[in-house]
């Protein structure tokens, strides 16, 4: 297929050079995006007589045709094309002939290719905010089913206070809520529409440039030519999304890594979603968790590569920004497969309530509800942390936990003991009566769970 670039030489290059310069293997997944904005520049150029409209007409039933043809598999991407531009429009002059070489008036491949990168993210970056809305539904209708069991806290990856089960997960809901804005808000950035600014200083051509913008479902357009050529933050900053949201599907794989462990057991994975060992046979590995905690690193890499990239480039485009599409592809791909198996296996797994509850039981988890015991009777908290210590310690000792001291003996240590004191350490008060806002009480977590709950439904009227 001959360059579009051919002229000024033969257009042809050492094939290795070729393979080199090459980027279709890659920028052919926005061959719908590609065919669209011209279909827009298109119409633009008709309308700003610019072009006719009887070669609009033809150059729109020729895209449309390629577009239908290798949607429904007719056409195949010619991998041997420099780039999918070259490709949509050598087929498009191939089919209609000259009208077809008109099309790429009044724009640069340089303008072309950013727009059809926007427009790519922008659709991705959709598919993977509902992803995320799934997610934190699927973690509010969990912690629902779970306001009732109690497990324990940890802080050092010690145990450290009893709260609900609900509670816990709740804190990554809010952690998913965040990733969910935060794309939105990025994707806000990046709607602007570059094309227009053709190779780097615009056109003589009297283009409308907010035409194509509007039609293409974008805010505005780039203020700056130069800018809309060379701008990759849109790429950074959504790749810097990604590595977030990678950052809390670890963080949770790890959690469930740990609770599926006999040690902990307080979970069990669907067989869906675990494997086996090939030499132990009573082993049932939690590999999808431990791949997502794996390719968090692979996400991180891509941010850094194209940060890398971008570092010292000047204005306005350079060949290494081809370097772009990789990096933000493999973030965009591995983001989605990995919100596709966590969500449904987080869904499927089992809760091993009274696995948690004997967990919680050990570690003197309600050590510092003794402590404000005390200290509701009057004693100073320093005085009652100290004292408390002491019984800790008691029970240590003797193998005991709180609950295993007699009335008497705690009556030898302060006055202040009442038999009340051994309702207001159970772990059941112990979670209920954590009645601040957005604690682990019971009100608090259903009220937390309502509101995701009219969020989620909220944001999806949007879509």
């Amino acid at each position: 297929m001959a360059k579009l670039w051919s002229g000024r030489t033969d257009g042809k290059i050492n094939k290795d050079a070729d393979d080199f310069n090459s980027s279709i293997s890659f920028d052919s997944k926005m061959y719908k995006q590609d065919i669209l904005g011209s279909i827009a520049h298109a119409t633009m150029l008709s309308a700003q007589k610019i072009i006719s409209k009887e070669d609009l007409n033809k150059i729109i039933d020729g895209l449309e045709s390629i577009l239908t043809d290798i949607n429904n598999g007719a056409l195949e991407i010619d991998l041997n094309a420099e780039d999918v531009h070259t490709f949509v429009e050598g087929e498009l002059i191939n089919r209609i002939g000259d009208a077809g070489k008109k099309l790429h008036t009044a724009r640069s491949r340089n303008d072309q290719v950013a727009l059809d990168l926007r427009m790519y993210l922008k659709d991705e970056s959709k598919f993977i905010e509902k992803q995320l809305l799934t997610l934190i539904e699927v973690i509010y209708n969990k912690a629902s089913q779970n306001i009732d069991a109690i497990m324990p806290g940890y802080t050092h990856l010690q145990r450290a206070q009893p709260i609900s089960f609900s509670h816990h997960l709740l804190a990554y809901a809010n952690m998913f809520k965040r990733d969910y804005e935060r794309l939105i808000d990025a994707v806000k950035r990046m709607n602007f529409s570059p094309l227009g600014s053709c190779a780097l200083a615009g056109t003589t051509y009297n283009t409308d440039r907010n035409m194509v913008a509007s039609a293409l479902g974008f805010d505005g357009i780039t203020a700056n030519s130069i800018d809309g050529v060379s701008d990759r933050d849109f790429c950074v900053e959504l790749l810097s999304c990604f590595a977030i949201i990678m950052m809390h599907l670890s963080r949770f794989s790890e959690e469930i890594i740990l609770w599926t462990s006999w040690e902990f057991k307080f979970m069990e994975l669907s067989d869906d979603f675990t494997t086996g060992s090939s030499i132990m046979p009573q082993k049932k590995n939690s590999d999808m968790a431990e791949l997502i905690r794996g390719k968090t690193g692979r996400v991180y890499g891509d941010l850094m590569g194209i940060l890398t990239v971008l570092k010292g480039l000047p204005l306005a485009y350079n060949k290494d920004m081809q370097e772009d599409k990789e990096s933000i592809f493999d973030g965009v791909e591995t983001v989605k497969k990995c919100l596709t198996v966590f969500t449904p296996m987080l869904e499927s797994a089992k809760v091993l309530k009274e696995n948690m509850f004997k967990a919680a039981q050990k570690g003197f988890i309600n050590a510092t509800d003794l402590a404000d015991y005390l200290t509701k009777k009057g004693m100073p908290f320093r005085s009652a942390y100290k004292t408390v210590g002491e019984i800790v310690a008691k029970c240590v000792s003797e193998n005991k936990v709180l609950e295993d001291i007699s009335l008497e003996e705690y009556k030898q240590i302060s006055n202040l003991f009442e038999e009340d004191l051994y309702k207001e350490i159970s772990l059941s008060t112990c979670v209920e009566k954590r009645i601040s806002e957005g604690g682990t009480g019971p009100l608090s977590v259903k009220k937390q769970i309502e509101d995701l709950r009219t969020y989620v439904e909220n944001e999806k009227n949007i879509y």
